[in-house]
């Protein structure tokens, strides 16, 4: 059996991931850098490097921590349920010179009530930007939800906000690399209910050790990478639970009578 940190979701294999990256001559960016500084990216091997921290705030500042070693910043967007709102780890990524936004979620927990979500939207945005500065937004999935977050900007303008760019509204993905961890696969059509971007490139990667291939193999020129602190582990009692929690979640996304309708 391989040794505990060969095993993939681990934190020392997104540690060689992260390697990869600088080993391979790729530029890695957070998503404002790329949306403002867009120039900057052309003719060049880039990666945009986004997390969603949708659970256990400490995972991501332990992730954090390896990429500001190896001299990456990338993206992270906090959710502002209480359990993850954590002003303390919040200020530390960004004190990692990482960038720091919103995952909003508002039309799902206002259950499609516009004017309640809009102004739960301000009210939390105002809530990460007494810590640090925001400036780029993500919608969280809400799979669970039949509301799709990014709704919400059929009737409003994030710009009006401050806001510069949202992931899924302010990026062409169409010659980009898309790949996300969510369902605990590289592969997540089948488990992703929004979680989706309309790209010409579909590749199949079975695992984190294909990704690395393909980064290596230098074929394609920008990747967008996107994954969830929580699921990278640091020991075998960690990487057990969240392969039990990604097994009982899958369950529940591709079983339509057991999502909620409200």
């Amino acid at each position: 059996m391989k040794p505990f940190s060969e095993w993939d979701f681990t934190l020392k294999r997104y540690e060689r991931l992260c390697k990869t990256f600088i080993d391979y001559g790729y530029k890695v960016t957070p998503i404002l850098d790329y949306l403002t500084h867009k120039r900057n990216f052309q003719a060049k091997y880039v990666v945009i490097l986004r997390h969603d921290v949708d659970r256990k705030p400490f995972n991501a500042l332990k992730m954090a921590q390896v990429e500001a070693d190896l001299g990456i910043k990338s993206t992270y967007y906090f959710r502002a349920k209480r359990s993850v709102f954590n002003p303390s780890v919040i200020k530390k990524i960004a004190h990692l010179r990482h960038e720091i936004g919103y995952h909003y979620e508002n039309l799902a927990d206002k259950h499609g009530d516009m004017e309640r979500a809009i102004r739960d939207f301000e009210i939390n945005l105002s809530k990460f930007r007494k810590l640090v500065p925001v400036k780029t937004i993500c919608m969280h999935g809400s799979p669970l939800s039949k509301w799709d977050n990014r709704h919400l900007w059929k009737k409003y303008d994030y710009k009006d906000f401050g806001i510069i760019g949202e992931p899924y509204l302010s990026i062409d993905y169409k010659d980009i690399v898309y790949v996300t961890d969510t369902g605990r696969t590289w592969n997540s059509d089948k488990f992703s209910i929004r979680d989706k971007v309309t790209s010409n490139i579909k590749l199949q990667i079975n695992s984190t050790t294909d990704l690395i291939r393909i980064l290596r193999s230098k074929v394609y020129r920008v990747f967008f990478i996107q994954c969830h602190p929580e699921r990278w582990a640091v020991n075998l009692f960690e990487w057990t639970l969240s392969l039990l929690r990604d097994y009982l979640i899958n369950l529940v996304k591709v079983c339509p009578i057991m999502r909620t309708s409200s």
